[in-house]
């Protein structure tokens, strides 16, 4: 197997995690759980790859590192070695596929999915909505009425996401198959279009257009040779239809693929069309007929003369119809053609404009790193600034940390600034926490300690079944006390997995715009929170954001590109932005 190939720690912790769900669900003994559970847990926290431990020191290696047994041990071995394991494909094979669609419900664990399966033997997602929809649960302790209703929500939840993957996803699947593409002779360009393009949170499938090389007399050919290769990529699955300009395939993982392949001609034209969406399609063919023109992914024409007047880049497109280009993440018919035509389009946030990150976590609690290795991976970035912001307390299941243990950071923190001043650097390490918003909207450190801090995040982690009101009041509390600077993650929704907490959103925006609080774009592509319709009113009440990656392990800080096209995506620009400052600049919004 190749290194490329290799399975990382956290998808080998997936696998013990699932190993420890399906043997709670089972009733396996206590211990065994408890075993896997361990491990999984000391995996996710190594600083070092499993690979590059068996590869140095081989399965004595891995059996010396804490939590991991000899039995682990092996099994870890043999995922690197083979890309499987016997034990877990038999342990699966054993167990109804439905049981692990139940575990991914919002709400459901394996404690709760194994007294479904062994006292009802509910071993679907189909049979479990059919028992709750008529009471059928209640016989079992604990599973009351509002029970029942919340799974009924979190299956409504999960079935309109069915069919969908998080663009995280589709990008990754993507990416390789089109440097696949480019790599062949016969390809001078790929580009992905659709909604990955317009990088949209969740995407059906994935469209890709790519210019053919050679002469036009072989480009049927051409044509036919790149399509043989697409079919056949080594990660396609099924076969859908195969045409000479045209065809589409089924991946591994579910994911359709469409690919078309045109003449450079055609190309930007193309490329608008495909990329969407389709309302602003219809308001850009609605525009184009004022002007007496027509367009199509074959170009624009002019009505009466049937003269081609576009085509070949997709900039062109737009300026034939009077309007400034129109960037993917903008094109969902939301004002960005009315803004185009009188020269208003956003100047929109980009990659080279963020200076720093503020928030992330460390080995203090549930991170992977430490605050050392996280500061030298965003200095590797250019970054001027990072903020560190450990969980609070009441967060157990993330090691969160109690006052003690925040001051002896913020002190080792104050020691690292200082170590760096030495050495001429400019970098800043910013003290702060990522403190819980209680139920009662106070916060989970006390003030004096808050107030030693650089920077306070505040995030709501429990407690997500408070109705509206209730909700709202909370966070507008912790807005109020003074010692907020950031929201995180303001509506708690994992895209797929759990809905938002019920909030009133533009309540919460106008408290954060009067006393000067900052939210979130959490960049975790299973967060994406604050999403974009969200942000473009936050825009539109002065409300300044953050983009921030909530990185848990160094190569975490990758995710800011999610954020930064959600962001876009809300019309965010740089000066909405609170670090796209300098640091200077940044310690002034702070500090207010």
């Amino acid at each position: 197997m190749d290194d490329k190939d290799l399975m990382d720690n956290r998808q080998i912790a997936a696998i013990f995690h699932t190993v420890a769900d399906i043997l709670e669900v089972g009733g396996d003994n206590k211990y065994r759980i408890r075993s896997y559970r361990t491990g999984a847990d000391a995996i996710e926290d190594l600083g070092v790859e499993l690979s590059t431990i068996l590869e140095e020191s081989g399965v004595p290696g891995l059996i010396e590192l804490p939590g991991i047994g000899k039995g682990i041990a092996e099994k870890v071995e043999e995922l690197l070695t083979t890309g499987s394991c016997a034990f877990v494909e038999e342990l699966l094979g054993r167990t109804p596929p439905g049981i692990l669609d139940i575990l991914r419900l919002s709400g459901m664990g394996p404690k709760k999915t194994g007294a479904l399966y062994r006292e009802l033997g509910i071993d679907s997602i189909e049979a479990l909505e059919a028992a709750a929809r008529v009471g059928g649960l209640q016989t079992l302790a604990g599973f009351g009425e509002k029970t029942e209703q919340k799974i009924l929500k979190a299956i409504k939840s999960m079935k309109s996401f069915a069919g969908r993957h998080r663009i995280s996803i589709g990008r990754k699947y993507a990416a390789r198959l089109m440097q696949y593409l480019q790599a062949l002779p016969e390809v001078s360009r790929v580009e992905a279009a659709g909604s990955l393009r317009r990088w949209r949170e969740n995407i059906g499938d994935i469209d890709i257009l790519a210019i053919s090389s050679g002469p036009e007399s072989e480009s049927e050919a051409i044509s036919e040779a790149i399509m043989a290769a697409f079919v056949t990529y080594p990660g396609v699955s099924d076969v859908v239809m195969k045409g000479h300009t045209r065809s589409t395939v089924l991946l591994e993982n579910g994911l359709q693929v469409d690919l078309r392949v045109l003449g450079s001609d055609d190309f930007g034209s193309a490329l608008q069309h495909f990329t969407g969406s389709k309302a602003h399609n219809v308001a850009i063919r609605e525009r184009a007929k004022r002007l007496g023109l027509k367009v199509s992914e074959y170009g624009v024409f002019n009505i009466k003369s049937g003269k081609r007047v576009a085509g070949a880049a997709e900039a062109d497109v737009y300026e034939a119809l009077g309007l400034s280009f129109i960037a993917p993440e903008l094109r969902e018919d939301r004002g960005e053609i009315e803004a185009a035509k009188e020269g208003r389009l956003p100047e929109l946030i980009g990659p080279g404009d963020i200076r720093g990150d503020l928030h992330c976590h460390t080995v203090a609690s549930d991170g992977a790193h430490t605050y050392e290795q996280m500061a030298e991976a965003v200095m590797a970035l250019g970054y001027e600034y990072l903020a560190i912001t450990d969980h609070s307390r009441s967060l157990g299941i993330a090691h969160g940390l109690d006052s003690e243990r925040l001051l002896k950071q913020v002190e080792e923190i104050d020691s690292y600034n200082e170590k760096l001043r030495k050495r001429g650097k400019s970098f800043r390490l910013l003290k702060g926490s990522e403190v819980d918003i209680l139920s009662d909207g106070s916060l989970d450190h006390p003030d004096e300690l808050l107030g030693r801090l650089d920077i306070v995040v505040a995030a709501i982690h429990s407690g997500f079944n408070m109705e509206k009101a209730g909700m709202t009041a909370r966070v507008i509390k912790a807005i109020e006390s003074g010692r907020v600077n950031i929201i995180a993650h303001p509506t708690g929704r994992l895209i797929g997995m759990r809905e938002p907490f019920a909030i009133d959103m533009e309540a919460v925006l106008k408290a954060a715009k009067e006393h000067g609080v900052a939210m979130e774009v959490n960049s975790y592509p299973e967060r994406l929170d604050l999403n974009d319709v969200h942000l473009r009113l936050a825009k539109e009440l002065g409300v300044k954001v953050a983009i921030s990656t909530d990185a848990h392990a160094t190569d975490q800080f990758a995710n800011i590109e999610y954020g930064i096209h959600t962001a876009r995506r809300g019309w965010i620009e740089p000066v909405d932005v609170i670090n796209s400052l300098p640091l200077e600049g940044l310690l002034e919004f702070l500090g207010r």
